[in-house]
């Protein structure tokens, strides 16, 4: 066994002239024009089917929810679509180049987060989705995304192509610089606080302090930050405030087991997947109380609890969120065996892209599901795309749009072959000239489901929440 270990690690390696001249003989088989192709296959499933198909496995009295939010607009529709897309995707040609795929890439799935040495860094913010598998699906979705988001702000089709124009470069550009970074040094590669000033001397006025605004929201969103906000005292005990349905303490089970049972299960198959000083750290907080919440757009009616723990005491608060983990709906198209549980599949693939990600991040398995855990608010910032206060809007989503190639860029050479996927992109726009063509493409296909979808609702095929969530 260590002379195997051995033989495998004197073995010759590939230099990196021999890694980028084999992402460019890729092209040979898959060539960056294929990837602008998109035509819908005779035996689709439509969105209603699939998205029905999906509530068989949520919670029956939250999917209106989801449905509502869906409905708000074509992108929160695209938002919620990963599955159907994924069914788009798989007939088309692919490169052949693996990654870790975030599975539902989109331009509102990126955001601020706190490494575990408290660094604040910018880069992908949602795994549910997440497997191994080829590169070209998150930058297909990515873009596809990018032009229903500029459609829904009002805006043409060319100004989501220089939306998507931006965002290929900026990935392209890191990739050739990432094929020349060491190993070592790629791990310790993040898109922080410093990094961020570069991308502010190109950016515009307005981009500029709406980085810096989101900056300071993402500091002030900590586990003190938030107590105030989420929590009040009754009977001389802190706990979370209700909001039903969208967060409540007054559901009891979960698939026929009390709920108590299931977390205290939780916690127990969680405590063992965390390193041993993360275990001794979590032994020192007490839990306090636990609430069932509403998340997301996809992810609504997926089983998901908050819990607030003490330490010392109010002034050391910890909040956790306990997540059930699906299968990922890319695993009809990628294999997803290599993992025992589905939470190991989120939080390995987590760890991967994100490098230091959370640091209570971690998985286990109880009697009725998988599931993973991490910190609820831990200097975590989202963005959205829209016209709401706070959003990107028409000015500042260009400028966003850099950061968003950057970081998927990042994600992709951490778990895969910098080297190879320069060397198949390339230095020219061959690239962004197919990501523009199947973005065109689907958006028009994004519209059609989205149309499918709101006839549904108002025929009665679908259940839609009356109320504003």
């Amino acid at each position: 066994m260590i002379r195997k270990t051995l033989n495998s690690f004197l073995s010759n390696r590939p230099s990196v002239q021999e890694r980028l001249a084999l992402g460019k003989a890729i092209r040979q088989k898959t060539s960056r024009r294929a990837l602008g192709e998109f035509q819908v296959q005779c035996n689709r499933l439509n969105a209603v089917s699939i998205l029905n198909r999906q509530a068989e496995t949520r919670n029956g009295e939250l999917v209106p929810i989801r449905h509502a939010r869906m409905a708000q607009n074509p992108f929160a529709f695209f938002r919620g679509g990963a599955a159907i897309m994924a069914q788009d995707l798989g007939p088309l040609p692919s490169a052949s180049i693996p990654v870790q795929l975030c599975g539902d890439m989109h331009v509102s799935n990126f955001g601020f987060f706190s490494t575990t040495e408290r660094r604040l860094v910018f880069g992908i913010n949602d795994f549910d989705e997440t497997l191994p598998g080829n590169f070209d699906w998150d930058l297909k979705r990515l873009a596809a995304s990018a032009m229903v988001a500029a459609e829904s702000l009002g805006q043409d089709s060319t100004y989501g192509e220089q939306v998507i124009r931006v965002m290929s470069r900026a990935y392209r550009d890191h990739m050739r610089q990432y094929a020349h970074t060491p190993f070592v040094e790629l791990v310790r590669s993040f898109i922080d606080t410093d990094s961020l000033k570069a991308v502010e001397n190109t950016a515009s006025v307005a981009a500029r302090a709406f980085i810096r605004k989101k900056i300071a929201k993402a500091k002030l969103n900590t586990n003190i930050g938030v107590i105030g906000k989420l929590t009040t005292v009754i009977n001389n005990q802190r706990c979370f405030i209700d909001n039903p349905p969208l967060l409540t303490h007054h559901v009891k089970s979960y698939k026929g087991a009390v709920v108590v049972d299931v977390l205290d299960d939780a916690l127990k198959t969680y405590e063992r997947s965390l390193p041993s000083d993360r275990r001794h750290l979590l032994s020192r907080y007490r839990l306090v109380d636990y609430a069932r919440k509403v998340v997301g757009v996809g992810s609504v009616g997926v089983g998901c609890w908050v819990m607030y723990l003490e330490g010392l005491d109010e002034s050391d608060p910890l909040f956790l969120q306990w997540k059930v983990a699906q299968r990922s709906v890319l695993a009809p198209y990628f294999p997803d065996s290599q993992f025992r549980t589905q939470g190991e599949r989120v939080v390995y693939g987590q760890r991967l892209i994100q490098g230091a990600p959370d640091l209570f991040l971690g998985y286990g398995k109880t009697r009725v599901n998988d599931f993973y855990i991490r910190q609820l608010r831990d200097m975590k910032g989202g963005i959205a795309i829209g016209t709401g206060k706070g959003d990107i809007g028409v000015e500042t989503f260009p400028d966003y749009a850099k950061l968003f190639g950057w970081a998927l860029a990042n994600a992709h050479a951490r778990s895969g072959d910098p080297a190879v996927l320069a060397g198949y992109c390339g230095d020219g726009e061959q690239l962004d000239d197919a990501l523009v063509r199947f973005a065109r493409a689907y958006n028009t296909q994004n519209q059609s489901d989205y149309d499918t979808f709101l006839r549904a609702i108002r025929s009665g095929t679908l259940r839609c929440a009356t109320q504003d969530f």
